[in-house]
């Protein structure tokens, strides 16, 4: 059994398909393969949901305005989304994870951690754990996927991102450490480009410049955050596969057609949203305590308000309550808003659990 600093070490493999949306539209219709792709409305005001890699050559990246887009790529090719086909496939590529283990946590219709330390399979290691399942991904659905393999779940979602698109890269534990020390932080999962900004402000450039703060000046500097970007820098995370994992928000966003700067307008698109999100409330029981009203203005700046409260919201007026007040609180508007989107979270999560038993690779082995 393959340990670390004594203790039995899991294995992990991050699956993330490759440019999936794009990628299905591409393998449905064989014009569009070879070139530059968009999934999205081309209108003057829609968005790139997702870019195919040709797409992506140009800059096009998903969120990117359909306008900005098109003057990046003039032979951008828009299609509208279909995300009955996507959820039909995503459904085919978690059929082939249950082949191989029972631990799958899904974070996507496109990606999904998995932990093959109870070796379902009865393959020889990880490594070749990963290779199978992205050869019948590929058998069943006709596309590629990217695989990382590592002894935790931040570390394997680095990986799938070192050989993409249709490769996989493993990070064995004693590589760990110095992965992180050398990739800067504006790479690491879960920093965001604001985060990247505020490190950056304290000289903080890589994980080896991370690695150099003491736990209590990290918790000083960034909050209950600084305890995750200290183990982090070390290559270590804790954190189980959990295969019941709690949906952890649930929301609806619309773009106006034009520019709103009317309170009541506006208004009546947060409580439009606000009943899409009650709409999922009710259907499937679910609640939340915090309530997010996020604001995309004319210029395509971001805002967010957010209020938690002492119980979960129990009712649609009560959300409908809760979003005006937040929705209120930049009233009058000191420019056009083009988007608003209500998001209800903070529901309760589970942990899962692991039995470690195979190895990650064979010794003689390339992460490669």
């Amino acid at each position: 059994m393959l340990t670390l600093m004594g203790e039995p070490v899991r294995k992990i493999i991050h699956v993330d398909m490759d440019a999936f949306y794009a990628s299905v539209e591409q393998r449905d219709n064989p014009d569009l393969r070879g070139r530059p792709v968009a999934v999205g409305h081309g209108a003057r005001r829609g968005v790139v949901a997702a870019a195919s890699y040709e797409a992506r050559q140009f800059g096009v990246r998903s969120a990117l305005p359909s306008v900005t887009a098109l003057r990046k790529c003039a032979e951008l090719v828009f299609v509208p989304p279909r995300f009955d086909v996507y959820r039909a496939v995503s459904r085919q590529v978690h059929d082939v994870f249950a082949e191989f283990t029972d631990l799958i946590e899904p974070l996507a219709l496109d990606e999904a951690y998995l932990d093959v330390t109870a070796n379902k399979a009865g393959l020889p290691t990880a490594w070749l754990t990963a290779k199978a399942i992205r050869a019948r991904i590929l058998e069943e659905t006709g596309l590629t996927a990217s695989a990382g393999v590592s002894y935790n779940k931040f570390l394997a979602k680095l990986a799938s991102g070192q050989r993409k698109p249709n490769g996989q890269f493993a990070i064995m534990p004693e590589e760990g450490a110095a992965f992180v020390e050398a990739l800067p932080v504006a790479k690491f999962h879960g920093v965001g480009p604001a985060t990247a900004a505020r490190m950056h402000e304290a000289g903080i450039q890589t994980g080896a410049d991370l690695k150099t703060w003491s736990l209590q000046d990290l918790q000083r500097r960034f909050g209950k955050a600084g305890t995750w970007y200290y183990a982090i820098a070390r290559g270590q995370d804790d954190r189980a596969v959990n295969p019941n994992r709690e949906r952890k928000s649930s929301g609806s966003e619309t773009t106006f057609e034009e520019d709103l700067t009317d309170p009541a307008r506006i208004e009546a698109g947060v409580l439009a949203m606000a009943d899409d999100v009650w709409a999922w409330c009710e259907k499937t029981g679910g609640r939340g305590r915090t309530v997010t009203v996020k604001i995309k203005w004319a210029d395509f700046q971001q805002s967010t308000r957010s209020q938690s409260l002492a119980r979960p919201i129990d009712s649609r007026a009560t959300l409908h309550e809760a979003s005006l007040g937040l929705i209120r609180s930049v009233f009058p508007p000191p420019k056009g808003i083009r988007l608003v989107g209500v998001t209800l979270s903070n529901f309760a999560g589970q942990q899962g659990s692991v039995t470690p038993e195979m190895s990650l690779l064979p010794e003689s082995d390339n992460a490669a």
